[in-house]
């Protein structure tokens, strides 16, 4: 499994590729947002700011709805550098430019994919990374665990390369839970991967090793 981190904060995106364990980032608009990133110019920079941080994909999402405008957006995009990954949006006219993108050998991220139907149509136009949201889901009272199953299964039938992408993780859970479903790649924020490490058993294990050896060393 795939450990990216969904951020836009270059400092925890350090700390992660510090880890040893980091494979990529996503990011979109309102994450650039929150760390202060605006305008064109400046978030291009940032995206390659990014690339130089980590070693895997980043996903860089366009802004554009329509068709022509994604394309211009994206092969904008796809050129900043080697690692980027187009994100596009799981409409009409997205599903179109999956294919276009697809064609031209640019690597691409369906985004907002709620339903096993538009992971479909993603994995049928060629996209490398389909992201369905399960934390939003979650948040409607819907399973979304079982959307990551259901897309699972469908890819395994038909032998489709595309890879899930568990999107909108929100805790250390959601992880393990996509890891036995069998998703390729989960992105979330930095605690949601920092909390793998944590259990109360080690650190009452290691306290008492620690305090074995002063004892043996006083």
């Amino acid at each position: 499994m795939k450990f990216f981190i969904d951020t836009a904060n270059l400092d925890q995106i350090k700390e992660a590729q510090e880890l040893g364990v980091l494979d990529g980032v996503t990011t979109n608009p309102s994450l650039m947002a929150k760390e202060g990133i605006t305008g064109k110019d400046n978030i291009l920079k940032h995206y390659v700011d990014i690339c130089n941080i980590v070693d895997g994909d980043v996903s860089a999402e366009v802004v554009a709805t329509e068709f022509k405008e994604i394309i211009k957006e994206g092969e904008e995009l796809a050129e900043l550098h080697e690692q980027i990954v187009v994100k596009v949006p799981m409409i009409k006219d997205g599903v179109k430019a999956l294919k276009y993108f697809s064609d031209k050998g640019i690597r691409t991220n369906c985004t907002l994919v709620f339903s096993p139907g538009q992971a479909l149509l993603a994995a049928k136009a060629g996209a490398t990374y389909v992201s369905p949201f399960l934390g939003r889901l979650d948040d409607i009272s819907t399973d979304g665990l079982n959307l990551i199953a259901e897309i699972r299964l469908i890819y395994d039938n038909y032998g489709f390369e595309t890879q899930i992408l568990a999107a909108s993780i929100r805790h250390t859970m959601h992880v393990i839970d996509c890891a036995k479903l069998g998703a390729d790649v989960m992105t979330g924020p930095l605690s949601s991967i920092d909390g793998l490490l944590k259990h109360p058993l080690t650190d009452i294990g290691l306290a008492k090793f620690l305090e074995d050896y002063k004892k043996g060393n006083s």
